[in-house]
Formats: structure tokens, sequence, C-alpha cells
């Protein structure tokens, strides 16, 4: 539906946008998006789906309740649909749509077992089903819900999984047979081991460099379905040894069912330093940001691997870049200590166009928390995410002294 944002909502105007920009959380402290990959953006494009946190002024604690919030864009409303347990800083409860508006996931966490559960939700009636498995990515018919390990993410970093006591985060000795990637079926709720980090290794890596991995261990990090739901990437972690910091990364790719695992990106290519890869829109092709040549660039390569290569000659990668199905446009953002920040805690939201291979700043927004964590694990991302008309991008900022989402109307530069 389209709506008008300027009915409800006051508009950003500071450092002059290029673009119509609406602070569309005006009045609710902390609240933030959940990913670049997901869109907040109802499939109807009323309603927002955010996490808010209750405490910005220090780390979060096992326990620490947080709220799933929904802004409805046609009225300015903003209602708090659940308090949930089951959230950490950076992805909140992984709130997110699928089908219609009517499936809304999020997490949740057991106190009494520390068992993390995902929940299914419409937000419209309040009708719930808690679910056996974890939501880390829904597929775009909400039949399926994809995830890692939730409590292991924080091994290999804080704020992606959720908050339990460090004795109830498991940890892996090798490439286990026991944790990998799950899934789980939202109508029967039920949860399966679809691909395990054994598997995977054995499948994905050639032998000729499985010795390199002797003595470290593997976690699944970021799970994606492709915009088609029909193959799933994974981000797999290979970690030296817990308490330290060296670890490799590679993404991998599979079918649904599990089979046809190929490294799309795999670990020698990935060490060149890179971050942050996506599916593109067609479904056939994962893209992230790489360094090549001593400059960090977008790249993308088939599921397979095969027909790797530069998506531009000239343009220069950064943060977190999602592809227009238009196949021309990026949209991304820039790490506040980033090469193209401003250094004084503003960053700018980049619209990249690879035909003309042009670089656009299409608006500046502060990033920096009062609190940022020992870490960084309070950060603010913008994590820009189009909505499913590909027309508006939201996005997370830290304005007039705490989280808050914004959403850009992109539809004059897309034209």
């Amino acid at each position: 539906m389209a709506v008008n944002l300027d009915a409800n909502f006051q508009r950003y105007e500071e450092y002059s946008p290029t673009v119509p920009v609406w602070c569309v959380t005006p009045q609710t402290d902390g609240c933030f998006h959940r990913f670049f990959d997901t869109s907040p953006f109802s499939p109807s494009g009323r309603y927002l789906a955010l996490t808010r946190l209750l405490h910005e002024d220090r780390l979060p604690e096992p326990g620490d309740v947080a709220e799933v919030v929904l802004v409805d864009l046609a009225t300015g409303e903003l209602q708090v649909v659940a308090e949930t347990r089951g959230w950490d800083t950076q992805l909140g409860a992984q709130a997110q749509w699928a089908a219609d508006d009517t499936q809304l996931f999020f997490n949740d966490v057991d106190t009494t077992t520390w068992r993390p559960f995902g929940v299914k939700m419409d937000p419209l009636s309040g009708t719930r089903q808690e679910l056996e498995g974890t939501v880390y990515m829904a597929s775009p018919d909400g039949t399926h819900i994809a995830s890692p390990c939730l409590r292991r993410m924080a091994r290999t970093q804080a704020g992606y999984g959720v908050i339990v006591p460090p004795e109830h985060i498991p940890e892996n000795h090798g490439a286990p047979e026991d944790d990998g990637v799950y899934v789980t079926d939202t109508a029967t709720g039920e949860t399966k081991l679809l691909a395990s980090l054994a598997r995977i290794f054995e499948q994905a890596v050639p032998d000729d460099q499985k010795d390199e991995f002797t003595g470290g261990s593997f976690y699944a990090f970021h799970v994606k379905y492709s915009p088609h739901g029909d193959r799933l990437a994974v981000v797999v972690r290979w970690k030296l040894h817990e308490g330290q910091t060296k670890m490799r990364h590679a993404v991998i790719t599979m079918r649904t069912d599990g089979t046809d695992i190929h490294a799309a990106i795999p670990f020698p290519r990935w060490d060149m330093r890179g971050h942050h890869p996506n599916w593109t829109p067609a479904g056939e092709r994962i893209m992230m940001n790489l360094t090549v040549d001593g400059e960090m660039r977008l790249v993308s390569a088939r599921y397979d691997g095969s027909d790797f290569g530069l998506m531009s000659e000239q343009v220069e990668g950064s943060g977190h870049p999602s592809l227009h199905p238009n196949g021309r446009h990026i949209v991304t953002d820039v790490y506040e200590k980033g090469k193209l920040g401003f250094g004084d805690g503003t960053v700018p939201i980049r619209l990249l166009d690879l035909q003309a291979e042009t670089d656009k700043n299409l608006l500046r927004i502060n990033i920096r928390p009062l609190f940022n964590g020992p870490k960084g694990e309070l950060r603010v991302d913008p994590h820009p995410a189009w909505d499913y008309s590909w027309r508006y991008v939201a996005f997370n900022a830290f304005t007039q002294g705490t989280r808050r989402v914004h959403v850009a109307d992109l539809a004059g530069e897309l034209c």
C-alpha cells in the first residue's frame, strides 16, 4: 500500500539529505530493525517490525527483557506486540515478516532451561505459536525458518544470537555432527538439523585443504534463504582456539533439502579480507565486500563458486550492501570508523550505480551511541534494508540521544 509518511512523521533534515527521509520512531527510545538482508517493512508496506531495547547504557544480562514493536506507517502509531528474552544487541529478536502481514517471526528464551525458541505471530490478531526451533531467517513463503544455533553464535561474535548464561553456551570441537544449519517447519513447529558442520566440511572443503583446519572448531553464523526460497547460504566460521580471535570464513550454499553443497566464497578467497555476503535478487549469486588489489570492492560469484568477479571496476565497497532488482543500484552504509565515514560519528547512506560507476551520498546520519560497549556490542550499524516494493529503505541511527529507525524514499533516484 502507498503511505503518506509526511502525514504522520517529521522529515529528517540534518546535513541536507538529497532524498526524503523521515524518523519513524520519533517518540520511542531504543528502537532498531534487524539486518540488511531482511526487510523490516511488512509485505503490504504498512508496518515496520522492530526490536526495542529497554536499556542502552549497559550491556544486557541473561533474562533481560526487550520488546517487539510494530510501527503503523499509515497512522503513525507504535504498538508493543510482545516481550522477549530471546535477543541480542545487533539483530535484536530477529523480528521479520514472511508471506504477508499476518506472519511475524521472532525469538524468545525459556529462562528456566535457557532454551531459545521461535515465535510465529499474527500481530493484527495477537495469536501466536511457539516453535521448537529458532528464528534467523524465514523462507519467503513463511513455511520454514532457517537458523544456526543462536546460543553458539556468541562463541565467535557477540550481538547476533541470544543472551544466555555462559554455562549454557555449547562449545564445538572440530566440525561436529550435532551442530550446523537447522530448519523449522512453521506449520508443525518441529525442527531438524538440515546439514551438520561435519558434512559441510567434508563436502565443501577440498581434500588438499582439510589439514589447514586441524586444531580449530567450526561454527555456523549467518544463514540466509535465497530470494526464491530454493537455496540457503550459510557463513561458516573456523576458530583456531577458544579465547583467540583468529578466524577464517566461507560462504557455503545448499539446496533447502540440505543437498548440493558448494563453497560460493571458499575460505582462501575470504582470506583476502571481506565481509557481509548477501544473495542478489535473482537468487543465483552471492555478492559481498572483498579486498582486491588493496581496495575494498564489490564482488560476486555463482552459488557454486564459479564465475567470480568484480561488480564494478571503480565503485568502492563498504558496509552492508544490497542490490536492487534492476541490477544497477546498490544501497549500503559505512562503519563509523570506516574510510568513508566523516570521523565525527556520522556516516553516509550510499547509493552506488554500477552502470554509471558512480557513488552518491544520499544522506548523513549519526550512529555513535552514548555507550558503545567494551567490544562494540552496542554499536549502531545502519543496516539499510529495502521494502518489498524496492522504493523505500529503512535504516538505524542514533539521533536525539537514542536508537531510532528512519525511512528514506529513493523513488527519485531509481528512475
